[in-house]
């Protein structure tokens, strides 16, 4: 018994003594959390998304940062290059520079605080394509661990969705500030693809012959070079209209005028000629010369060449290999895709005007929303009357960028008319829709994200207006929302892969 009791006393001073190694304790007796609280900051710049995490600045305590880069053109983690993290009171403070990150998008410089007092936190990027300042302001160093736990605590971050600097790197992501935009009125129609003037050429028979294709598989829709030979007009064999004997003859002609020309030049120079005489033989050598030049341009082995004129595909054939044409026949019609023509139409009740349409969308055939202000296109011309049979009035807009579309295709327009007002706009594909309901995917901090609910407004092409639930400056996914989501309801946060 006497042993039983011994060994009851050993087990509650065991367990007072190790009580009092867990749980430290401060002035009013408050239990202290072991480790000095870790903060977190993001800040984006026109370029880059810094989000730096690390343990509270304390007076002589080594603090190491890990600070995730990611270039916002590509949303990718930075790869090569140096960082540069400083301390700086009125200018004057310490640094520590790292020369290379230690995982893809991710340095780790470390500082040991000095004094106590009010900093600024500045970060130096430094890389090969471009270079970046980033500064945390009022940045709070503590005299002790225990002054920055009383002053931090020990709170949880709020609930939201975790999404990886690691995970969003690997995938096709995009953010974009929330921002204020002109939304206009919108009238939505369709229009209907054509050719620009200007944009296809026809290319006619040069001289009588038999048409002879280059290729054998010159089709509607092949693509070709500028001065690719397509087709030849041969006259060979033919007793009339034949054009290798046009050009010998040609060329029989110009050899004797030169000829002549050449004699009488001399004669007129040693003044045997008068000046008339040598003017009427200059004057038939030219024409001479100018007859046999065009005669035998283009002309080849297999005859009268057929050359494409510019980049671009073939729009038509009509004729067939074999056939005789007389010159001056339309042979292949060459387009290009540099510039397309849009008619659209509009209702008359809107009295529709150049001055008065601020811009079209359309569809490209990938189904995005672009905009003729954007890329450089115009409105050409508006209808001025209605008719019986069409009762609306056509508009031709000009687009400069390359619609991979066939000619006499229907696309969805959206016109912008009226006065504009200034609103929230957000991209398109920024959206999640449930049954009608329209959420986003705002990104509240580095890895940490929320998705709330919005009403919206007005489609002004690509962007949509939101009426409630966002606020400017605020930062929204525009690619990849949907992954963020699925994160959301796997009901796991993922593990983190940072070394801090």
């Amino acid at each position: 018994m006497r042993y039983l009791i011994i060994l009851m006393v050993l087990i509650m001073a065991s367990c007072q003594s190790g009580s009092e190694e867990d749980h430290a304790h401060d002035a009013e007796g408050n239990h202290l959390a072991g480790e000095i609280p870790a903060l977190s900051h993001t800040v984006w710049t026109d370029k880059t998304e810094l989000f730096v995490e690390f343990p509270a600045l304390v007076e002589g305590n080594t603090s190491k940062f890990a600070a995730h880069f990611t270039v916002l053109d590509k949303h990718q983690p930075v790869r090569k290059g140096s960082v540069t993290v400083s301390l700086l009171k009125k200018g004057k403070g310490i640094r520590h520079t790292v020369e290379t990150p230690s995982s893809p998008g991710i340095f780790s410089p470390a500082l040991q605080p000095k004094e106590p007092g009010i900093y600024d936190l500045v970060f130096e990027l430094n890389t090969p394509d471009y270079e970046d300042r980033i500064v945390l302001e009022n940045v709070q160093v503590y005299a002790n661990p225990e002054a920055a736990i009383k002053a931090l605590g020990g709170e949880e971050e709020a609930g939201g969705i975790s999404f990886l600097k690691e995970q969003a790197w690997k995938i096709d992501f995009q953010t974009q500030p929330v921002t204020l935009g002109e939304v206009f009125e919108i009238v939505h129609t369709s229009g209907i693809w054509k050719a620009a003037p200007g944009t296809y050429k026809a290319l006619a028979a040069n001289a009588n012959g038999m048409v002879d294709f280059d290729t054998e598989n010159l089709t509607e829709g092949t693509q070709v070079k500028k001065g690719q030979l397509l087709m030849n007009l041969s006259s060979e064999g033919l007793s009339s209209n034949n054009i290798q004997a046009e050009i010998a003859q040609a060329r029989a002609r110009y050899d004797q005028a030169k000829a002549e020309y050449e004699r009488k030049k001399e004669l007129y120079e040693d003044k045997i000629v008068p000046k008339a005489e040598f003017e009427k033989v200059e004057s038939n050598f030219k024409v001479a010369e100018s007859n046999y030049r065009t005669l035998a341009s283009g002309y080849g082995a297999g005859g009268k060449q057929i050359r494409a004129p510019f980049d671009g595909f073939i729009k038509s054939i009509n004729t067939s290999n074999g056939d005789y044409v007389e010159q001056g026949k339309t042979l292949i019609s060459i387009g290009t895709d540099r510039s397309r023509l849009l008619e659209t139409q509009i209702s008359p009740s809107y009295n529709p005007s150049i001055e008065s349409i601020h811009n079209v969308w359309y569809q490209t055939d990938s189904g995005n929303w672009e905009g003729i202000k954007e890329s450089g296109g115009s409105v050409i011309s508006v209808g001025k009357e209605v008719e019986n049979q069409k009762p609306m009035i056509p508009v031709y807009v000009q687009v400069t960028e390359v619609v991979e579309m066939p000619e006499g295709s229907f696309t969805e327009v959206q016109i912008a008319l009226g006065e504009a007002k200034e609103s929230i706009l957000v991209p398109e594909a920024a959206l999640l829709e449930d049954y009608g309901n329209y959420s986003v995917i705002v990104q509240a901090g580095g890895e940490s994200f929320e998705r709330r609910p919005i009403k919206i407004g007005k489609r002004n092409g690509k962007n949509v207006e939101v009426v409630e639930g966002l606020k400017p400056g605020e930062v929204v996914v525009t690619t990849g929302a949907y992954q963020v989501k699925m994160s959301s309801m796997s009901g796991q946060t993922p593990a983190h892969g940072h070394d801090h």
